[in-house]
């Protein structure tokens, strides 16, 4: 009867060992910002070639924000539809791959 107790006692106790919580927080959050040389522009200071590339390829679409980097590449983003899109544009209005965004 004693040994039935004690392995009962001892059962019991590895099984509570699991019901203990881990309050365990992170020590340290890491944020990243990543800077892709663009600043933004409000859309009025674009050049007109390339409002004028908006408006003959994406009728339905608004120009929400505008950014332009050094090279003279412009970064839009345009709402149409309710969605949102990222397109890339040379200052001449030509229309640019993101990959060949410098």
């Amino acid at each position: 009867m004693k040994k039935l107790i004690l392995s009962i006692a001892i059962l019991a106790s590895g099984v509570s060992t699991y019901a203990i919580t881990n309050n365990v927080s992170p020590e340290t959050s890491i944020n990243i910002l990543m800077n892709d040389g663009f600043t933004e522009i409000s859309a009025e200071e674009l050049p007109a070639t390339i409002t004028t590339a908006v408006q003959k390829d994406f009728p339905s679409a608004t120009i929400t924000k505008a950014y332009v980097n050094t090279n003279g590449q412009y970064k839009l983003e345009l709402t149409a539809d309710e969605a949102s899109h990222t397109v890339y544009a040379d200052k001449d209005g030509n229309w640019l791959e993101e990959s060949a965004v410098k």
